[in-house]
């Protein structure tokens, strides 16, 4: 039997707030740093996948490649850009700066 990551991992919310000093603020890091990973992956996927595109707009010619097949599959078993872009904030990876954060002095 293979083994599997799980999918659901507890963390200590005081690690995760410790770098900002608020959850929300952690949490938005994160999520941006999420969306840049998502978004690097899915255009290395499709670049890849274009290497497969056909421009045969016929229904009934739809071929199933088993390369295409594979890429996919490996796509789908990487780990969640939420994953790794809070492994990478818990592990002090992440550059960050909070907008609007100046300190006003009177």
């Amino acid at each position: 039997m293979a083994i599997v990551q799980p999918s659901i991992i507890t963390r200590d919310i005081e690690k995760i707030i410790d770098p900002t000093g608020n959850i929300y603020d952690s949490v938005v890091v994160i999520s941006h740093r999420a969306r840049q990973i998502a978004v690097n992956i899915k255009e290395e996927l499709n670049a890849k996948l274009a290497e497969f595109a056909t421009t045969v707009d016929n229904l009934e010619e739809v071929f199933e490649n088993r390369e295409q097949i594979e890429i996919s599959k490996f796509y789908e078993r990487m780990p969640k850009a939420t994953t790794t872009a809070t492994e990478e904030f818990l592990e002090g990876k992440l550059n960050f700066r909070m907008r609007g954060a100046e300190e006003i002095s009177e």
